[in-house]
């Protein structure tokens, strides 16, 4: 596992990666008013061919647009993230994807889930 934009505050033990994340820090790519951002931790590894998944991920969501989930890149044009986003004080299940353009996905959770 590798860091794309390692935060200053992080530690893995025991298979659970604390991280506090940076403020103004995220993935974003000529959104409809021209915003570009590329620059999110993002803790990862590189995989070819088929794979699976699991993770359990809790996050701590006090401000417009905290984030946490997973990330499945190409490069800084051509990717995806999913996961909890709080947006309103609501929390959020989201998606965006980027092929040189972001597009955000989100759908209202009924609930504050502690983890996904």
């Amino acid at each position: 596992m590798k860091w794309h934009n390692e935060p200053g505050n992080w530690n893995l033990e025991n298979n659970k990666l604390i991280v506090n994340v940076p403020p103004k820090t995220d993935y974003w790519q000529i959104t409809h008013y021209g915003f570009i951002a590329d620059n999110g931790p993002f803790y990862y590894t590189e995989i070819e061919g088929e794979f699976e998944v699991r993770v359990k991920i809790t996050g701590e969501y006090n401000s417009l647009y905290d984030q946490m989930g997973l990330m499945f890149r190409i490069d800084e044009k051509n990717w995806i993230k999913t996961g909890i986003e709080y947006v309103n004080e609501v929390y959020n299940y989201s998606t965006v994807t980027t092929r040189e353009f972001s597009n955000w996905s989100v759908n209202i959770l009924n609930s504050n889930p502690k983890s996904i």
